[in-house]
């Protein structure tokens, strides 16, 4: 059997830990996400994705396949949509408009229109090419972008996000790849010895009692912390973990910190 591949087509799909609608949503898709397809079940697949390699299951009616060929471009590609709630996208052929948010993979456009396998789509604005060299000046204000979105597992958007999504996110506008889940992002970059050397955009990872990396944020300096906990917050650090001011207490304890 050939290899199959897919691409997100629509705004914001889930990624579910089973195939089932009452399933955990573990994660999401952006339009412009591509990825292959590891098995098909009734109306459902199992994906794994190119950016973050994450599996899960989606709806079969919510992508679009691709050739191989298409699949390789889109992960060469390196133009994405920038800090706005909702950009807009018209598909040509039928005047259909989508909402696509931050973040969203955007093939290479040619006079603001560009194509998705063989549909043409127009872009209202423009999308932009993430610089890693800017990362350090300018992770604060990206981060500051989604601060009071409302806390959702497995989310991505302003619309709800999770940690882990907060910190993926944040690192995309940027062109560095981190994986999806907390523990996962705790295995890469460079270990961060004292926390009063943590810089702006530094990872501090949390864990629980049984030692399980279960939380992430990011640092805003060396006692700042942006984090996803019911909302996007800032809160106090210490070494001892993030102190929340609204609640008078810890909550999170602090296990390690990394450098990308």
């Amino acid at each position: 059997m050939n290899q199959q591949f897919g691409v997100c087509n629509l705004c914001l799909i889930p990624l579910r830990a089973e195939p089932s609608d009452r399933s955990e949503m573990s994660s999401q898709l952006l339009f412009g996400d591509h990825f292959t397809i590891l098995e098909s079940a009734d109306k459902w697949l199992r994906i794994l994705t190119a950016h973050d390699e994450y599996e899960g299951w989606i709806d079969r009616k919510q992508f679009e396949e691709i050739e191989h060929a298409a699949f390789v471009a889109l992960h060469d590609l390196n133009t994405i949509l920038g800090l706005s709630i909702t950009h807009s996208v018209t598909k040509t052929s039928s005047n259909e408009k989508l909402s696509l948010i931050a973040g969203s993979n955007i093939p290479n456009t040619l006079d603001g229109f560009f194509y998705l396998r063989d549909t043409k789509y127009r872009l209202e604005g423009e999308a932009v090419t993430p610089a890693k060299d800017k990362f350090r000046t300018g992770v604060p204000s990206v981060a500051l972008f989604y601060l009071n979105a409302p806390y959702l597992w497995g989310g991505k958007s302003v619309f709800g996000i999770d940690c882990s999504g907060l910190t993926q996110m944040v690192f995309r506008q940027f062109g560095i790849k981190l994986k999806r889940d907390a523990y996962q992002q705790a295995e890469q970059g460079e270990l961060v010895g004292f926390l009063q050397e943590c810089i702006a955009g530094d990872l501090a990872f949390f864990d629980n009692e049984e030692g399980r990396i279960v939380h992430v944020g990011i640092m805003l300096d060396n006692e700042r912390i942006i984090h996803a906990s019911g909302r996007v917050r800032i809160d106090a650090i210490d070494n001892q973990g993030i102190y929340a001011t609204e609640l008078k207490r810890y909550t999170h304890k602090l296990r390690i910190i990394k450098r990308l």
